[in-house]
């Protein structure tokens, strides 16, 4: 069945990865899975949280958030707000543990990197987006930091690479990496996050309607790692151009 935007659904969206979006960040990528849109930032800093000062090692998280209108009609602020949604925090840890599962933070030393990843527009996907650009920043901001001597040349920071994807039952219909009208719709959602590699950082599924079966779930896992490796050979395409 076609799909709103003319998709099969086995096909990603249009990915694209703009490199160095900011002059002055560290590690800087426009990702674009279709027409959601997200910028990430990554900032490398000397130092690390206290309660990691001494031990020798780094660390790396994110901060995620949504522009006001990114969507069809405006969003107040959260910070105007005064108070930081439940869902911003959950999407911005998630994007921290997938980082960091693909980091030796010992050769990072007692140094921090900081991802912001800002939503500018949204079509579905805004956290599988963010985690994908986030690591191509991040992979850029490690750079950096060899280039300035304040990691060694021959040090190997980063283990892996990292990407994520959407999938969903849409029509009873196992769809891969799932626009607005396929998520309002969907009968089952899951976000897959896995290594370059093929191994799996983290999985979210829900039945939105209807329980589904181990048969359906292992097509689905199926389905996300197929886009996976797809995504992985255009992050390395992005890093290497």
């Amino acid at each position: 069945m076609t799909r709103s935007d003319g998709r099969g659904p086995h096909d990603l969206r249009s990915i694209t990865f703009n490199r160095g979006w900011l002059d002055q960040a560290e590690g800087s990528t426009l990702v674009e899975f279709g027409r959601t849109r997200v910028l990430c930032v990554a900032s490398f800093t000397e130092g690390v949280p206290r309660w990691k000062k001494g031990s020798g090692s780094g660390w790396v998280t994110a901060e995620y958030s949504m522009l006001p209108r990114a969507t069809d009609t405006r969003n107040q602020r959260e910070s105007v707000k005064g108070k930081i949604g439940g869902r911003t925090h959950e999407i911005s840890r998630l994007i921290g543990r997938s980082l960091r599962a693909v980091v030796d933070l010992s050769a990072l030393g007692e140094n921090s990197i900081v991802l912001d990843c800002d939503v500018l527009q949204a079509d579905g996907g805004t956290r599988t987006a963010a985690i994908t650009g986030a690591y191509v920043a991040l992979a850029d901001a490690i750079e950096w930091a060899r280039g300035q001597g304040v990691i060694g040349k021959d040090v190997q920071v980063l283990t892996d690479s990292v990407a994520a994807v959407s999938v969903g039952v849409v029509d009873d219909e196992a769809r891969l990496d799932l626009h607005y009208d396929d998520d309002v719709r969907a009968g089952t959602d899951m976000n897959v996050v896995m290594t370059g590699s093929g191994e799996f950082i983290e999985v979210q599924g829900t039945a939105e309607g209807a329980p589904f079966n181990r048969a359906m779930l292992d097509q689905l896992l199926d389905l996300a790692g197929a886009g996976i490796t797809e995504l992985t050979a255009l992050q390395n395409q992005a890093l290497q151009a």
